[in-house]
């Protein structure tokens, strides 16, 4: 990175050069958004190499430069002969996974990149740079009509977004309509969409208007749209392009006018390439796609968003109110519910702090005074772990031990429960 200018940042152009064990290169574009190497197909670099994870490491373009980061790969990520966690990435400096070797190769002059030049767009606050961009974006996208798609992990803050685009636009003064396909049985999500008439099923007992016609004249969010059964698809996507939707067991067209955002958390081209996702609604939903990047490729946001649930509180509190050490160890931790799980956090945090708890009493372990005579590093794992414990013995048990709920719950997914339950031998009930 270098120095910004009149609301921009300087970017370099630079591209991945991946190189196989027979000498073969492929290379792949760097830009804001990080590159996933691994075996799995929904990798953005694809390497075929057995000693290689399916997730194996990233490669992102942020504040302080290119950062290598391994993705808890069985084998490792190697800068010569060292195994990393995490490390900058400079040209022409060779990496290594498995057999496979990756190296960044300048394409040209650096380019300009437009920031935002506040740090808050809407409810969401970011001071990083990938967020300023996004902000950018989202400020420019706000002002059209056309449609949004949102794409980022569980807890990023989508619908906050997704109301500021609404907040930003011409059409503030109409309705913003919420609709999450993930939370809807699939039984119910056509009448839920499109609305019904009297008499139209079992229960129909009066005429219900669907969100589309509830949107009319302001803005409608389609949350988690990559949940949605592939047998409505193309019904969406005939309403999404006529402009006109027609309840369930009505003849009658009704045109509508609202501005249409969606969101997901779901990568869509993957989904394409397994048939459940259809190619055609992907790209009318996508004409405008931004990236919400997660919490722990923007580190340094952490204390804003700390201050800004901080002040949130009744009365309002500062960071200077928190036990000693507590922003140093939030910056430790990968956050993957991101946001939503800073701010669960935090909240348990003051509570227990209100009970005369600090964070570093940790049930079960060492209390603060033998934690404090520990390096910074051993007793920041130890806090983290005792934690974690903790925390999804408890969230097992509040959810009967049912694997999927608990997940959804924490914000997190099923698969990073089920290794948080190997670490620490936890054991669930129905694994949902």
């Amino acid at each position: 990175m270098t120095c910004i200018r009149n609301n921009a940042v300087s970017i370099p152009s630079l591209e991945l050069c991946v190189t196989r064990p027979d000498g073969a290169e492929t290379v792949a574009p760097l830009g804001m958004d990080p590159l996933v190497v691994g075996t799995s197909p929904e990798c953005d670099v694809v390497v075929d190499d057995p000693h290689v994870s399916r997730r194996h490491c990233s490669i992102t373009l942020g504040d302080a430069g290119v950062r290598l980061r391994d993705l808890d790969s069985k084998n490792g990520t190697f800068v010569g002969e060292l195994q990393i966690q995490e490390a900058v990435l400079r040209p022409g400096v060779v990496a290594r996974v498995g057999q496979w070797r990756l190296a960044l190769r300048v394409t040209g002059a650096p380019r300009e990149l437009p920031l935002s030049s506040s740090a808050r767009f809407g409810e969401a606050v970011g001071g990083t740079l990938v967020m300023r961009a996004l902000f950018a974006r989202l400020e420019v996208a706000a002002a059209t009509q056309e449609t949004v798609l949102l794409v980022g992990e569980s807890g990023t803050g989508k619908e906050l977004l997704a109301r500021a685009i609404h907040d930003a636009s011409p059409r503030r003064e109409g309705p913003f309509v919420v609709f999450d396909c993930s939370a809807v049985a699939p039984t119910l999500i056509e009448s839920e969409l499109f609305g019904f008439v009297k008499g139209a099923f079992t229960g129909a007992d009066r005429d219900r208007a669907g969100i589309f016609e509830q949107a009319h004249g302001g803005t409608l969010f389609l949350d988690e749209v990559g949940e949605l059964p592939v047998e409505l698809q193309p019904k969406l996507l005939r309403v999404l392009e006529a402009r006109q939707s027609r309840r369930v067991g009505a003849n009658a067209w009704q045109s509508f006018d609202a501005r249409i955002v969606a969101a997901t958390h779901r990568d869509l081209i993957a989904r394409m390439t397994s048939g459940a996702f259809r190619q055609d609604l992907y790209y009318r939903l996508a004409v405008l796609e931004a990236r919400v990047a997660p919490l722990r490729e923007r580190r340094d946001d952490i204390e804003l968003l700390v201050e800004r649930f901080l002040a949130a509180q009744s009365p309002p509190l500062t960071v200077h109110d928190l036990p000693a050490g507590s922003l140093a160890m939030l910056r430790t931790h990968d956050w993957p519910g991101n946001v939503r799980e800073l701010r669960n956090a935090l909240a348990r945090m003051i509570v227990f702090q209100d009970a005369g708890q600090t964070t570093l009493d940790v049930p079960g372990g060492a209390g603060p005074d033998a934690l404090l005579r520990l390096p910074l590093r051993e007793a920041r794992q130890q806090v983290v772990e005792r934690f974690e414990q903790a925390y999804i013995e408890a969230q097992l048990k509040a959810h009967g031990g049912n694997v999927t709920r608990a997940a959804e719950a924490v914000g997190v997914s099923r698969q990073f429960l089920h290794r948080l339950m190997e670490r620490y031998r936890t054991r669930g009930g129905d694994a949902g």
